[in-house]
């Protein structure tokens, strides 16, 4: 079952709270949680920010127990109105046990119900063991706690822990049925079902993630069936929304009710808020917009964002022939609070503001789409199939990698994967190879304006 709540962390503030919470001496610390919370048809509390709490100004700290003083109750309830945030008290189990005590219940019913009056809303609890595993609850009006139904942390490696299982969860071994079990309850969306979305909305129905949401503003043509996995004739003939004729090929391998089909551009509100209901984003856009805006998302929601494309640059040779210089494939990994495609160039200003005018000519904007695949030829139907199944497959393979680690060398080597068809190559680049920045949409959910965007105001919804 897909969960209904989540509780979702970039690891470096997870990260600190383990610090904080596990100082080495054995007994018990807190600290405070602030989350920004999105309500959709799922809930999420997206950690925005948090406050440990000094060890010295503990009344108790013990191996079982822990009295800390309300004054980090009040700055928190502050903070938390200011920004309409979600409060989450936190401590730690030395001992190891994942679940909470009588103790906790006792201390939750004065101080999670002081939080309900003070800041409108539904606040709640957590605790951390020293293996950074977590489970977490929230309290409705009537002071009755629900287990948040998984906590998931997204940092080089991705981890998943489930309220409905007890005991360590360590992830699944990659490629068994215990993967399967654990992308049942997960959600993808993938942006843009053409060449290389098509055969990732392929791979992640049969790997089957329980709910596959398509985004995509385009039909289905004659020109394309050569590399739009499932398109037909007849879909080119009715100019089938390239959306809706994915998810009924879904639906015929997988039954009803697992794909979602949007038949809108990702630059719109309503695109991006269903998006925003994912636990992982592929990206197999064609344009510099729908990349900037998938990769605001991912920051904005704290989710892990897989982008790809690929590219065959040609040249006129002296004898007038064309001739390829490469046939390449680029797939970039984005955790929240690392450098986003941004930072890493795939977009930039200049290339957001050529784009624009190109699409200002529609002839010259259709032209630039099918220069994406073969640069310097006009081709109507590039017959890149071939090159789109291996950039595809490494963009899933990569999201299995970090769900679900199987490399011989730690993740962090592989923010960006490239190879070379043409030279046989394939090399890679860690975080580290672009500059660090500050992100200030890092989990602000769907504050205004969306995704910092103004187009994506609230006044988009009500014009559409």
């Amino acid at each position: 079952m897909i969960a209904n709540t989540t509780l979702v962390f970039g690891d470096a503030i997870h990260a600190a709270l383990r610090g904080h919470l596990f100082p080495g001496d054995g007994l018990e610390a807190s600290a405070v949680l602030l989350c920004s919370r999105f309500e959709g048809s799922r809930t999420k509390l997206l950690v925005k920010d948090w406050l440990p709490v000094p060890y010295d100004t503990c009344k108790v700290r013990a191996v079982d127990a822990i009295t800390w003083p309300g004054e980090y109750l009040e700055l928190a309830i502050d903070r938390a109105e200011k920004a309409g945030l979600t409060i989450l008290l936190t401590h730690s189990h030395p001992g190891g046990y994942l679940d909470f005590s009588p103790v906790d219940n006792d201390s939750d019913a004065v101080s999670v119900r002081a939080l309900c009056q003070a800041v409108p809303g539904s606040h709640g609890s957590a605790i951390m063991v020293d293996s950074g595993e977590m489970r977490g609850r929230l309290y409705n009006d009537q002071m009755v706690p629900t287990l948040i139904d998984l906590i998931t942390v997204v940092g080089h490696d991705i981890r998943y822990w489930w309220a409905s299982k007890s005991g360590p969860q360590l992830p699944p071994m990659a490629f068994t049925s215990g993967m399967s079990d654990c992308l049942a309850r997960l959600v993808v969306v993938v942006v843009g079902v053409s060449g290389t979305g098509s055969i990732v909305a392929e791979q992640a129905a049969r790997l089957g993630f329980g709910k596959v949401i398509l985004i995509d503003h385009d039909h289905v043509e004659h020109k394309n069936l050569n590399r739009i996995l499932n398109s037909t004739i007849e879909d080119a003939v009715l100019t089938k929304p390239k959306v809706d004729m994915f998810a009924q090929a879904i639906a015929r391998m997988r039954g009803d009710n697992v794909a979602m089909a949007i038949n809108d551009s990702l630059a719109t509100r309503k695109a991006v808020l269903l998006a925003a209901e994912a636990d992982v984003i592929f990206s197999c856009v064609d344009t510099k917009e729908a990349r900037m805006i998938a990769d605001r998302l991912a920051a904005a929601f704290l989710i892990p964002l897989f982008d790809v494309g690929v590219s065959i640059p040609s040249y006129k040779a002296a004898d007038g022939r064309d001739t390829i210089i490469d046939v390449a494939g680029r797939i970039d990994y984005i955790r929240p609070g690392g450098p986003t495609l941004g930072d890493r160039e795939v977009y930039t200003p200049e290339t957001l503001q050529a784009e624009y005018l190109q699409r200002a000519n529609k002839e010259a904007y259709e032209a630039q789409v099918d220069l994406a695949y073969i640069k310097g030829i006009q081709e109507e139907a590039p017959s890149v199939i071939t090159l789109n199944m291996r950039a595809a497959s490494a963009c899933v393979s990569e999201f299995i990698a970090r769900a679900f680690p199987f490399r011989e060398e730690a993740n962090t080597c592989y923010a960006r994967t490239r190879f070379s068809l043409s030279g046989c190559d394939e090399d890679y680049c860690r975080e580290d190879f672009w500059p660090a920045r500050v992100n200030p949409l890092l989990a602000s959910g769907d504050s205004e304006p969306l995704l910092g965007i103004p187009a994506l105001g609230r006044g988009q919804m009500d014009a559409e």
